[in-house]
Formats: C-alpha cells, sequence, structure tokens
C-alpha cells in the first residue's frame, strides 16, 4: 500500500494485544507495542544473553537501516536525519545552533508543551533575549495569531505541527514563510503529528523538526528523531561528543586515532549509545509496519472516528477546533462535567488524556466506531 493512496483501513485491532473490555483512544499519550514491535525487542533481550554474537558491523548497520526508514517518513534524504533520545536533546541541539541576539524574540503557542518552552527559557536567561507567547483572540485561528506576532524583531519560531492539547492544525507553511521572510528560524516539534499525518517538511523548510518515537510512529520510548537543514551539517556543533558520531569509528582497531571529523550530514547530531539494539530493533519493526499502512490512509481512517466525536461535541455546545488534524481531537468541558467525565471513563475502562479544561481523544487503527460510541454514551450520561 503506497502513501500517495487514501483508502480506508480495515479494523487492525489483531495486531494489538488490547483486551475487548478496554477502550484506548490515548494515542497522544503512549502507543501500545505493535505485537511485532514487542517481539523485536524480546528477541534483542534475548541475543544480549550472548553478546559474542554480535559483529562489530552490528553497532551501525541497525541504526543505518533506521535512520533510512525515518528519513522515508519525513520525506528527506537519510543524512539529513540525527537520533535522538528525547524531543528536549533535540531542542537544546537546536538551541545551541540557532544564532540569535539578545535584541531578538522568539515566538511560541500559549500552552505548548513544556519541553518547547523550558529550552527556550534557559536560552534566554543566557543572552538576554525575549520570549513572546502567542494567544490567539476571539475569532482567530493559531495560524493568524501567529503571523501577526512574527516581526523584523523575531528571531526564531518555535511551534508544534498542531497544538498537543486538542489537535488544532497550524499552517506551518505560511509560518516558515513568514519567519524567512523576517530572517527568523523555525523550530516544529512533530511529536503529534508525524507517522499519523503528512507533513510537508520540503514546504514548509524549518531548521530543525524533532518528534518522538514512542507516540505515532509506535516506537519504543527513549529513541526518536531529528530533521537539520544542511547548512547546519558542516559547522553545526552537537551537545555530547560522542564516539560513534565520528568518522572511522566503525573500525574499532583506530578508535585511539582520535578524529576531529564527524560523520556526514546530521550523524553529528546524534545522541550517544544511539546503536541501542533493543530499541532500534523495536522503532524499525514500528516504522515498517507505518510504510505498509501509509500516512494518508493512516490519517483518513481516524479522521472518521474523531469526527464523530466533533459531531458529539458540536451537538452539545462544546467547543473544538475548527482547523484539526484527523487523529485526535480536545473537547472543551466545564470543570464540573471534566469532574464527572474523568470517574466515568475511568470505571468504564475508557482511556483518553485530560490536557487543561479538555479531554483529549486519540484513536488509532484498533479502534472502532463502536469505541467512540461507548465514549460518547459515557459523556451522555454526565450531562
Amino acid at each position: 500500500m503506497t502513501q500517495s493512496s487514501q483508502s480506508p483501513l480495515p479494523s487492525q485491532k489483531s495486531l494489538f494485544d488490547i483486551a475487548d473490555d478496554i477502550t484506548y483512544l490515548n494515542m497522544s499519550a503512549m502507543s501500545p507495542n505493535l505485537n511485532s514491535v514487542a517481539e523485536a525487542g524480546h528477541d534483542e533481550i534475548d541475543r544480549k544473553r550472548h553478546p559474542w554474537l554480535y559483529t562489530q558491523d552490528d553497532w551501525f548497520t541497525g541504526v543505518e537501516a533506521l535512520r533510512d526508514q525515518a528519513a522515508s517518513l519525513f520525506e528527506t534524504p537519510a543524512d539529513n536525519l540525527a537520533l535522538i533520545p528525547s524531543v528536549s536533546y533535540g531542542l537544546a541541539v537546536a538551541a545551541k545552533n540557532i544564532p540569535l541576539k539578545a535584541v531578538q524574540n522568539i515566538v511560541v503557542l500559549d500552552g505548548q508543551f513544556p519541553s518547547n518552552v523550558y529550552v527556550w527559557r534557559e536560552l534566554t536567561k543566557a543572552i538576554g533575549l525575549k520570549i513572546v507567547t502567542v494567544r490567539a483572540e476571539e475569532g482567530e485561528n493559531w495560524t493568524e495569531a501567529l503571523l501577526r506576532h512574527i516581526d523584523a524583531f523575531t528571531g526564531l519560531v518555535s511551534v508544534p505541527f498542531c497544538h498537543w492539547t486538542d489537535g488544532a492544525l497550524i499552517d506551518l507553511e505560511a509560518i516558515g514563510e513568514k519567519a524567512r521572510k523576517v530572517g527568523a528560524a523555525l523550530v516544529v516539534d512533530a511529536s503529534q503529528s508525524l507517522g499519523a499525518h503528512p507533513i510537508p517538511l520540503d514546504r514548509i523548510k524549518p531548521d530543525f523538526m524533532v518528534a518522538v518515537g514512542y507516540k505515532w510512529l509506535l516506537g519504543p520510548y527513549g529513541l526518536g528523531y531529528m530533521y537539520a537543514d544542511p547548512k547546519y551539517h558542516e559547522e553545526g556543533q552537537p551537545i555530547e561528543y560522542n564516539w560513534l558520531m565520528r568518522k572511522g569509528s566503525d573500525d574499532f582497531t583506530k578508535l585511539t586515532d582520535y578524529q576531529d571529523d564527524y560523520k556526514q550530514g546530521a550523524r553529528r547530531f546524534d545522541f550517544g549509545e544511539n546503536s541501542s539494539f533493543i530499541h532500534v530493533a523495536m522503532a524499525r519493526k514500528a516504522l515498517e509496519q507505518i510504510q505498509q499502512w501509509g500516512i494518508p490512509n493512516i490519517q483518513g481512517t481516524l479522521r472518521h472516528l474523531t469526527d464523530e466525536v466533533v459531531e458529539w461535541a458540536e451537538k452539545n455546545g462544546f467547543h473544538v477546533p475548527s482547523r484539526r488534524v484527523g487523529h485526535m481531537i480536545g473537547v472543551q468541558l466545564p470543570e464540573e462535567v471534566m469532574a464527572r467525565a474523568k470517574a466515568t471513563l475511568q470505571d468504564q475502562a475508557i482511556y483518553v488524556s485530560y490536557r487543561k479544561d479538555k479531554i483529549r481523544v486519540s484513536p488509532y487503527l484498533y479502534s472502532s466506531q463502536e469505541d467512540i460510541r461507548k465514549l460518547t454514551e459515557a459523556l451522555d450520561s454526565i450531562l
């Protein structure tokens, strides 16, 4: 199945270990392991019982195969990708390499995920620049609000592909164009989208784009991905100096012939111990399955489910974003309704997220219309 088609996918529940009495609508928090991903991890755990079976090449071949797979999802050459342990790690790399001046500001969204705020707060302490927190006015969407705040003083725009609390979509092509017009860099956190929504990286043109691997990429916790624009490849500074990122590291007989040169492309930003055999094996199996399904097919299938949540919300007068991704939706609820919802859904083994004043629903290919009906009926019972 190619990523150019958008056919609805049949239920994939048999590929997961989810009991019939569990309604898991919380992919945005953490994906359950595919059975095949869990098996790949177990195989590697067993393999490490016999470490003499590892070859010198094993330290590199799996990592590069994974980089190739991830590059196909980013739709960019593999040389543009680094392996990172977390989004905060990737953002620290960006903070170290994007040149900013004290007279400039950094534009972020109100309520943005903490990892995409703390790093810039620390940077303001170091060089004295200002953070501009964008809040949408009445009737204004996030894109319009961001465009209104990006100006000649903006040195960096750091935003997600969609807002993590409700799935509100941001037009990053327009944001990227405005940022380049004023000479600002663009950093994107795609953690809540990559793997479930097509991301036109070639049109967004970010300086850096980061994503965790344990949500919509179906991989293990502790392994993520970072795109770095080629302009950072030659002179870019990593935040650690592990031996794996150096040229010639694949020859263990010459490791003490210390090298100043890094491997090609964004590999200079790879984190130490990125050969992590268990993580890499699981991530490869996960990306393999996503490639088979096709991201547009995943997005189209999940939109059918979240559309039903939107219909329920609008029928009951609750706010949802007008422009959104199809794989998740946040419904704004009054405080007293939210409290009753938490207790009721917990009693019925219905798993969602609660973010600020919203209930966030994020199904996946193991979900069904019956799961959504169970959710909306439970919510109806407390209104």
